[in-house]
């Protein structure tokens, strides 16, 4: 299971999900074919990816950054990925 941010560009519009093949999720968000707020946001570069071995555990972890405040979510991304590139070109691992 994945936990992943989305981002519409750098400190842009953020979107945090969660789901168990991530190539083809974020495949659904670029296509339009995800949820709402990322079509409607244009949220389509994928900035973080954490893989979990439970799915429990990915959908506590998914929860837990939903209410944590933006700056958090930004050291989050930047710890791994200070120049924000769309890791969608990377993640191909599902």
């Amino acid at each position: 299971m994945w936990v992943y941010i989305m981002a519409s560009g750098w400190n842009g519009t953020l979107y945090v999900g969660v789901t168990n093949r991530l190539s083809r999720r974020i495949a659904e968000h670029r296509e339009g074919r995800g949820s709402a707020f990322v079509r409607r946001y244009v949220v389509k570069h994928l900035v973080y990816a954490e893989h979990f071995d439970r799915a429990d555990d990915a959908i506590a972890q998914e929860k837990l950054m939903k209410r944590w405040r933006r700056e958090q979510k930004i050291a989050a991304i930047e710890a791994g990925n200070p120049d924000w590139r769309d890791l969608y070109d990377t993640i191909h691992l599902d």
